[in-house]
């Protein structure tokens, strides 16, 4: 896994910068530095910042609730990313086309598309127009979309573990994961070999609060959502 967690403020790594229509940084509060994504905050109140969008093909897990996995997706569009949903449940994400807005003759913005679970042609990502593709195709996703190009990020939506998911798990650059079972953590703690303090800490988490999970990376956050984004998500939970 390579993908990491930084302080917002003191990135040491090479990011550009997206453009974005400033109609939907209005709906939405930008939340990137230099091309990464805040997700939350540390112990301290700092913001944490995810390299989400880059130059290498991209594999992010998410194990937990809609909530989560709609705030990512939200975060990288207000730094310019084109977001494709294939989902088998498609009136969960139409909240992202609400955030996008329309086009000057009444048309949805094409900056976000809302697909079935089936392959499609993706929009050829870029450095000034990255991708992120969101498969919501539950506990053993289907691999639609494999992140093949530079500036192609696939995340994998994943209700709950199964053992079925551990090689899409494996394979991730980076994991974020929210409160888990007794039954799941043991699960988590065989599949990335976690000590015992730390599966005992996935069951502990409180509904705004994430682990990063990644090649030498263990790092509790905990989410932080703008005004904005409370009116399209709501409050802070752990699922829906």
């Amino acid at each position: 896994m390579s993908t990491g967690v930084r302080d917002a403020g003191q990135n040491t790594g090479v990011a550009p910068e997206f453009s974005v229509d400033p109609a939907l940084l209005d709906a939405i509060s930008p939340s990137g530095d230099r091309g990464g994504i805040v997700l939350g905050s540390g112990l301290k109140g700092e913001p944490l910042t995810i390299s989400a969008l880059r130059s290498t093909p991209t594999r992010i897990v998410l194990v937990g609730g809609l909530y989560l996995a709609r705030q990512v997706a939200l975060r990288a569009m207000a730094v310019g990313a084109w977001v494709v949903v294939a989902t088998g449940r498609p009136t969960a994400w139409q909240l992202l086309q609400q955030a996008a807005g329309t086009q000057r003759d009444g048309r949805p913005s094409p900056l976000v598309q809302i697909r079935r679970l089936s392959p499609v042609e993706l929009p050829r990502p870029s450095e000034d127009a990255p991708l992120l593709v969101v498969t919501d195709g539950g506990p053993t996703p289907q691999d639609l979309f494999p992140p093949r190009s530079p500036w192609q990020t696939t995340v994998y939506v994943l209700p709950y573990l199964h053992p079925q998911a551990s090689a899409t798990a494996n394979a991730a650059d980076m994991v974020l994961m929210q409160r888990l079972p007794p039954g799941q953590a043991e699960l988590a703690a065989r599949i990335w070999r976690l000590p015992p303090q730390m599966m005992r800490q996935l069951t502990g988490l409180k509904d705004d609060q994430v682990v990063a999970l990644g090649r030498n990376l263990w790092r509790p956050l905990r989410l932080v959502t703008t005004a904005k984004e409370q009116q399209l998500l709501g409050p802070v939970r752990r699922g829906d």
